[in-house]
């Protein structure tokens, strides 16, 4: 018969997998069950139990998936990280397979800011030649006549038999004003141009311990760490090249408000892709 402290020994020689499988099934949970609230593939869950540590990518990862895994069941979390024969945590050696060189880039800049100042001339100058005359004052003024004046008597002579003897007789003769139209200036301002559309933002929320190696446009490292559960990231279009997620699982990504599905770009619980410069998610390139 075996007494309690020879139990107690097997449990500590027992491996981490088995420790979390006992664990699952006195908690009642199928490998379904924890997939789902784990968010994380049964197969990913299957390997963990089975200490198939190679199935599951570099050892950070298996590390977090196991945290994730012992927290779920209420066991101790330091004590299966020791258990585990997971390899250290050695930082993933990444190369930069789209890079711009300097001069291209500068040239671009250069193209688009020639471009702006071609559009805004061709705009401008045609405004600049119709206003000219009406704000140098060289356009005639137009023929203006006052009301105020009384007109002059102009003597009117009669005509018919009689008209000698008859004493000429003022008629008061108004003159004839002609009606002057006003100059008209046409308005030459340039039509507004639409607005351009809103840039398509990259946010990523993380459920869970994550760790993430975010590359530039230029090669360089715009963030490589553990990003703990809850925290978030945002990025622009044109900051981000590169993107390697470990514990995909835990890691909600969203383009500009929409949810983007990792399953194309994930294997084995770690998702790559890249992100073009109008912020579009795409397979990395190799």
């Amino acid at each position: 018969m075996i007494d309690d402290q020879t139990v107690s020994d097997l449990e500590t020689v027992a491996g981490c997998g088995t420790r979390l499988r006992q664990a699952r099934e006195a908690a009642g949970l199928t490998l379904e069950d924890v997939g789902q609230r784990l968010r994380m593939p049964v197969q990913v869950v299957k390997s963990l139990e089975q200490e198939q540590w190679q199935k599951l990518g570099a050892p950070v990862f298996v590390r977090g998936q196991l945290r994730s895994y012992a927290r779920l069941l209420g066991v101790d979390v330091s004590e299966l990280l020791e258990q585990a024969q997971v390899g250290p945590v050695v930082p993933p050696t990444l190369v930069s397979h789209t890079h711009t060189p300097r001069a291209r880039r500068i040239a671009e800049n250069l193209g688009r800011r020639v471009l702006y100042v071609g559009i805004t001339a061709v705009l401008a100058v045609p405004v600049w030649f119709a206003t000219r005359g009406h704000f140098d004052g060289t356009s005639p003024s137009p023929n203006t006549a006052s009301l105020d004046v009384i007109p002059a008597a102009v003597p009117v002579t009669p005509v018919g038999p009689g008209s000698a003897a008859a004493a000429p007789a003022e008629v008061a003769a108004a003159p004839v004003v002609k009606p002057t139209a006003t100059p008209y200036v046409a308005s030459l301002a340039p039509v507004p141009r639409a607005a351009p559309a809103a840039a398509a933002n990259l946010d990523m929320q993380f459920s869970g311990d994550s760790w993430v190696d975010i590359a530039g446009p230029d090669g360089g490292s715009v963030e490589k760490a553990l990003i703990k559960a809850g925290e978030t990231r945002s990025f622009t279009p044109g900051q981000v090249a590169r993107v390697t997620l470990g514990n995909a699982s835990a890691v909600q990504v969203q383009q500009n408000g929409a949810i983007v599905d990792l399953t194309p770009y994930q294997r084995a619980n770690v998702a790559r892709f890249q992100v073009s410069s109008e912020g579009s998610v795409v397979p990395v390139s190799h």
